[in-house]
């Protein structure tokens, strides 16, 4: 008895069916398919099955009888395709960023880059961007001079009466980034096997990133002030977004106002919403200064960024 090649689907948007194991083992007795040959057997491998462990069975199927006897039977796929499967790792689509990079400082200092309400210089202006700023584009849009980014206004406000109308920013002072959204970890997800963690120290205001026990990076950072300090523990990375759209005041944590769109390179891992981020908005690293949040410089945020693994340990300690 041999194994025949196993078809399968893996799509985010289908439907999945969850079965508690006893049923599954009980399903997973072998049946004979007889005279209907290759095409029932090959239908059978469409079908994905998740229980709550968090293994994933997919229907295969044995030739028995060469042309026309099979048996489907289910397993886990990590038997069929090992640990590494590519069905285990789909890889999360690439959107398109834009990082301001020819405008002001974190104080305004200097000529601005804005946002303009429509793609053209005669729209009006909405608001100033200071460089470093990732903002999520859903379109490019050429006005006969220029090309257009228009910035996807999908992120949850805590306060949207703020936010009115269309944005577009012109590409001459733009880098267009690819990359992947938001990602989570999921409510199947097993225990990370990666190696990588984060270490912040409060006490001398510094970041450390270790794979392993091989240190990564160490930088200066900026954790929360007295009365919004950054919580200590150990805690993991559950969701990483390339922009943010950060408002204030916080109830219950803060009454300052600020309005802070494109924060960059954003780590979550608490759900408070302690993050780990770059900021654009101040050069005080290496002192007291956030809401709460670990702030990095922006460009080693973004290295941070792409070296962590959603599902990596942190450790925020004195």
């Amino acid at each position: 008895m041999r194994d025949s090649n196993t078809l399968f689907s893996y799509v985010n948007s289908l439907p999945y069916f969850v079965a508690y194991k006893g049923f599954l083992h009980r399903m997973a007795r072998m049946f004979t398919i007889p005279s209907l040959g290759r095409f029932v057997a090959l239908l059978a491998g469409f079908f994905v099955v998740l229980i709550f462990a968090g293994v994933v069975w997919i229907a295969t199927h044995q030739e028995v009888q060469p042309g026309s006897v099979y048996n489907v039977v289910l397993k886990p796929v990590e038997e069929v395709y090992g640990a590494t499967s590519a069905l285990m790792q789909a890889e999360p689509p690439q959107l398109l960023y834009v990082r301001v990079t020819q405008s002001c400082g974190p104080y305004f200092g200097g000529e601005c880059v804005v946002i303009r309400s429509g793609p053209g210089t005669h729209y009006p202006i909405v608001m100033r961007m200071r460089t470093d700023a990732v903002l999520h584009a859903d379109s490019e849009i050429a006005d006969g001079i220029r090309t257009w980014y228009r910035i996807a206004q999908d992120d949850w406000l805590r306060y949207p009466e703020r936010v009115r109308g269309e944005w577009y920013i012109a590409s001459d002072f733009v880098e267009p980034i690819r990359t992947a959204g938001t990602q989570e970890l999921s409510d199947f997800a097993t225990t990370a096997t990666s190696t990588k963690r984060i270490v912040v120290d409060r006490s001398n205001q510094t970041l450390f990133a270790y794979d392993g026990d091989t240190l990564y990076m160490q930088e200066i950072i900026s954790t929360g002030l007295e009365l919004t300090p950054t919580p200590r523990g150990t805690f993991t990375i559950y969701k990483k977004t390339p922009s943010r759209y950060m408002q204030g005041p916080i109830p219950g944590i803060g009454d300052q106002h600020y309005d802070l769109p494109g924060v960059p390179w954003n780590l979550y891992f608490t759900s408070g919403g302690a993050v780990i981020h770059g900021a654009y908005w101040h050069d005080k690293f290496g002192t007291q200064w956030s809401h709460g949040c670990v702030n990095l410089p922006p460009e080693k945020a973004r290295t941070l960024y792409e070296w962590a693994e959603v599902g990596t340990q942190v450790t925020v300690r004195d």
